[in-house]
């Protein structure tokens, strides 16, 4: 039996990382915004554009910096939360679409961060959209802290990888990079580009995204948004007709319309964990560098964790993809009488 193997990566590609704020909690505003930006990047020569942890319609910063927003049967909350679901995207919805046709338009790849609505529930969700216009998802496997207030738990049918301009595309979100199995089992599919999606890219996730870059020998495209609280106060009365109490929520937010809730700190991390471009703080941009897949192969001397410095007679990890579900329908024919 002869054992295949994959073909060793080469090529170069240029990779944008955005780093804009979008239209707070404006769903069509903030696509609107979204595709400028990816013509945009695509003018600038990037085949792969990536955006920052639920760009779409903007992370939910009430859950860390509004007083009163956990509390149990706090209306104004409700009223977001209502608003978000409202403006989040399903996967077969018209926003997605729009998505799609703008990478099979450009020929790009496209990496979205979003709130997405799967029946009752909302999830954090990365969408990996490719020249072709396929999509394929990952979604968040464990909603930090106060996070849990807004999104259900993914499971392990979406810890994928899929083909991207130089090998291997995958990612995680934000807290997704202190779960070990979890960066164990993306080294395992062989990234040779890893998407870090957070909120914004803080000292202690740019160590953490420069660490995955070394330990899995890829490069790491860390996305992060910048947003003030006037953006998030201007966002969400573009809307119309704002809820009283959740506008009162928001602007019980500290600070003016020029105070910095995200500062962003996107960067593009190579496999030796040095910075390619950024990392950029507290402005809005569009960082760009140049992917050489070589970089890859030279690092591999040194380590390779799925592969010459992995020990598999004495670790094994076992990965769950099944999808998960609360109720199966139909009959076994077998037991028909």
């Amino acid at each position: 039996m002869t054992e295949s193997s994959p073909p060793p990566v080469t090529g170069c590609c240029r990779a944008a990382v955005v780093q804009h704020p979008p239209i707070f909690l404006n769903m069509e505003a903030s696509l609107g915004r979204a595709l400028e930006l990816i013509g945009e990047a695509a003018a600038g020569g990037a085949a792969l554009i990536v955006f920052p942890e639920t760009w779409l319609p903007g992370y939910p910063v009430w859950i860390d910096s509004a007083p009163g927003a956990a509390i149990w049967g706090q209306p104004a909350a409700h009223a977001l939360y209502h608003t978000l679901a409202e403006n989040s995207i399903t996967i077969a919805g018209p926003h997605v679409a729009r998505l799609q046709e703008a990478a099979r338009s450009r020929g790009v790849h496209v990496v979205m961060g979003a709130h997405e609505r799967r029946g009752g529930t909302l999830y954090n969700t990365i969408l990996f959209i490719d020249p072709a216009g396929g999509c394929r998802v990952h979604r968040k496997l464990t909603p930090t802290y106060a996070e849990r207030l807004l999104w259900g738990q993914g499971d392990g049918s979406t810890l994928t990888v899929g083909p991207g301009p130089i090998g291997p595309l995958g990612g995680l979100i934000c807290w997704e990079h202190w779960l070990p199995l979890a960066r164990a089992a993306m080294h395992a599919l062989g990234e040779t580009i890893h998407v870090a999606q957070w909120p914004s890219v803080r000292e202690l996730h740019q160590l953490a995204s420069r660490h995955y870059a070394f330990e899995g020998q890829c490069f790491v495209l860390a996305a992060g948004t910048v947003l003030t609280r006037g953006d998030v106060i201007a966002g969400y009365r573009s809307l119309g007709a704002p809820d009283a109490g959740a506008l009162a929520l928001l602007e019980s937010i500290d600070g003016d319309a020029a105070t910095v809730l995200q500062p962003g700190g996107s960067a593009v991390i190579a496999p030796d964990a040095s910075y390619l471009a950024g990392p950029l703080f507290d402005e809005p941009g569009i960082l760009y560098a140049d992917l050489d897949a070589a970089r890859i192969a030279r690092g591999h001397l040194l380590l390779d964790t799925d592969g010459h410095y992995s020990r598999p007679d004495v670790f094994h990890l076992r990965v769950d993809t099944r999808p998960r579900v609360n109720a199966t329908f139909g009959g076994d024919d077998s037991s028909a009488s």
